[in-house]
């Protein structure tokens, strides 16, 4: 355990290294992230940082550290690069929602085929085929929410580091089921030497590039950790993102208006806009979720307890950023 820490703690400081460099290149090259309806800066800032992260992230996780090459890991990988490829075509020239779906669509297919064959998301209480289909569902809609939250400044960094210090709670004190340990400590790792840049003011962002593959990596990491029974913990581990995402979409949805269009409605952008700092909307965040990760080990014993707490601490989290 310690030797793993101590790896994650590697791969932090190299991100940190290549977010500078790429940072430099970004710049020099003139990929920037101007504001429109959907920001909370005002200057254009460098997109694309999410590079590093994804490049160190796809390369250690194809690494045999168990002394075999896993296919099914692979074939995830496959996908992953897949998403990051046409979200960084995306960065530099918006592609059509059309194309960013339909890609989306198939990584999701192709990782599906990376889980347990015997993993079922509700345990059985529903047919196979439908439980399949709702696995794709969710990993689709959980790719694409993360996108949709990365809108102020170390958000998504806190978000992404919290699930994967959640995940290796969890798999320290109970050795559970699912994803091995290096998955969410170099994943986690390499959010983290992001995150030293992308602090309020950010001097760079994520792009589609990273909050796309990202959100995809950490899906599948989810997804594992509910087919083996800690459904809960999967819920409570990102359940703000979720409940701010989906409340959103919902209400936009009934509105009349087009839910894939760029805007600013989400609760940590009305609290931006209410004139609350970035440092202090992300920081509300990232106490939250170190409450919803003690509730997600409280859950692998206490699930509906531990669920209910959960929703109390974000519905309080939202409650203050709309007052």
């Amino acid at each position: 355990m310690t030797l793993m820490i101590l790896i994650g703690g590697v791969v932090a400081v190299l991100s940190w290294f290549l977010t500078g460099l790429t940072l430099k290149i970004l710049r020099k090259r003139a990929i920037l992230d101007h504001p429109n309806e959907r920001s909370s800066h005002s200057v254009p800032v460098p997109r694309g940082g999410g590079i590093p992260v994804v490049a160190l992230t796809l390369i250690l996780w194809a690494m045999p550290f168990r002394g075999t090459f896993d296919p099914a890991t692979i074939l995830l990988l496959a996908a992953a690069g897949m998403l990051a490829i046409i979200s960084w075509i995306d960065d530099i020239r918006s592609l059509s929602p059309a194309i960013r779906l339909s890609v989306q669509c198939t990584a999701v297919l192709v990782g599906v085929y990376s889980l347990p064959s015997d993993g079922l998301l509700f345990q059985g209480l529903i047919p196979v085929w439908l439980d399949t289909v709702l696995i794709c569902f969710v990993w689709l809609w959980f790719v694409n929410l993360f996108n949709f939250m990365d809108g102020i400044d170390a958000i998504s960094g806190i978000e992404a580091i919290t699930i994967c210090g959640g995940l290796v709670i969890l798999s320290g004190i109970y050795q559970m089921a699912g994803p091995d340990l290096w998955y969410s400590l170099t994943l986690g790792g390499g959010v983290i030497g992001f995150l030293w840049w992308n602090r309020p003011p950010a001097q760079i962002f994520l792009g589609d590039v990273g909050s796309i593959t990202i959100g995809f990596c950490l899906g599948w990491l989810l997804i594992n950790l509910a087919i083996s029974g800690n459904w809960a913990s999967a819920v409570i581990l990102p359940l703000y993102y979720l409940s701010d995402a989906t409340f959103t979409l919902i209400k936009r949805g009934l509105s009349g208006e087009k839910v894939w269009q760029a805007h600013r409605e989400h609760f940590y952008q009305q609290a931006v806009q209410s004139g609350k700092s970035h440092t202090q909307v992300s920081g509300a965040i990232l106490a939250a979720n170190i409450g919803l990760i003690a509730l997600a080990v409280l859950a692998v014993t206490n699930p509906f307890a531990a669920l209910g707490l959960a929703f109390f601490v974000v519905f309080n989290l939202i409650h203050w950023m709309r007052r």
